[in-house]
């Protein structure tokens, strides 16, 4: 067996010292009771899955906690940036990108940018919720196809958007209806249920989950 804490084999494979210490010793990792808000991005069926739970009051991020599915990279990526987003406003927070949390890890390998990726969406994304639940946007269309961008097929390792699984979104007031290109019944329709009940978790909407034979 590999042993990661040696510091060549980590240099071999392009992670810096400081990513490996907060993949050994990640910071903020666990659920989070309190949460104002929380996010979910990737999917456990393909790979690498972030699920974000920031506390916020006026304005400002007081605590940021995540749970992790993934290589040591998607564990270290999701950890400084909970660090970085602490004790931030919201507006400030928004303007993070993944090169930011790349910088702060003293760099990443480049087929590892995707996990950097992946931890600043479940940020967007939890930021747009919050600004629904404060009225500050609305829950439209929009907004749900925003959220369903995070979930990944496990049919195709694309979002659901991109990957044409998305038939149609209606929204009545809290009431939310996704229809999607899946055969129901089987493995990969369960994982997606899942995780789009996860996704609009703490918003309090009436969501109805369809599925239809693709065409």
């Amino acid at each position: 067996m590999v042993d990661f804490k040696t510091e060549n084999v980590a240099q071999r494979i392009g992670y810096t010292k400081k990513l490996m210490q907060y993949f050994l010793n990640p910071k903020n990792a666990g659920p989070m009771e309190d949460a104002t808000v929380t996010s979910l991005t990737g999917s456990v069926a393909c790979g690498d899955m972030i699920k974000l739970y920031l506390k916020i009051e006026d304005d400002v991020i007081k605590r940021a906690t995540f749970e992790s599915y993934g290589c040591a990279a998607n564990i270290a990526t999701a950890s400084v940036m909970t660090e970085m987003v602490t004790g931030m406003r919201v507006e400030e927070a928004r303007k993070i990108t993944f090169r930011d949390v790349v910088e702060e890890l003293g760099g990443v390998p480049r087929i590892k940018y995707h996990c950097a990726t992946l931890a600043v969406q479940s940020l967007q994304i939890a930021l747009d919720k919050y600004e629904v639940l404060a009225g500050r946007k609305p829950l439209d269309k929009n907004f749900v196809l925003r959220l369903l961008r995070g979930i990944l097929d496990p049919e195709t390792d694309k979002d659901l958007v991109s990957a044409g699984k998305v038939k149609d979104v209606k929204v009545d007031g809290r009431r939310v209806e996704i229809t999607l290109a899946m055969e129901d019944g089987g493995e990969a329709a369960k994982v997606v249920r899942e995780d789009v009940t996860q996704v609009f978790e703490g918003l309090n909407v009436e969501l109805v989950l369809l599925f239809s034979p693709p065409e």
